[in-house]
């Protein structure tokens, strides 16, 4: 596990099956994100399988790496559940099934 180093919001999307991080300025926290290797040769045919309103940007992590990661469209957000206090997708897919 490793942490974004900018502050962000995450939130739950409508679907309810993906999580959605957004950076913010303000009222945000760093939370548990998960860092994969995948190789270069991958990385389009993957890129083309991600549908919004998730994107592939940067993502700041706290050892001040930039790395290529999941990030949400900020409209795709709007009217979603902050679940930015539960500190993770993880954690908050735990919670909510107890």
């Amino acid at each position: 596990m490793s942490r974004p180093g900018a502050v962000i919001r995450r939130d739950g999307l409508p679907d309810g099956r993906r999580p959605g991080l957004v950076r913010i300025h303000e009222g945000g926290q760093r939370i548990a994100c998960e860092v994969w290797e995948l190789p270069a040769t991958a990385f389009g045919s993957f890129v083309d399988l991600v549908a919004a309103p998730l994107a592939i940007g940067k993502v700041a992590l706290d050892d001040g790496r930039w790395v290529n990661g999941f990030v949400c469209e900020a409209a795709g957000v709007e009217g979603a559940a902050d679940i930015t206090a539960c500190g993770g997708w993880r954690a908050w897919l735990a919670a909510s099934t107890t």
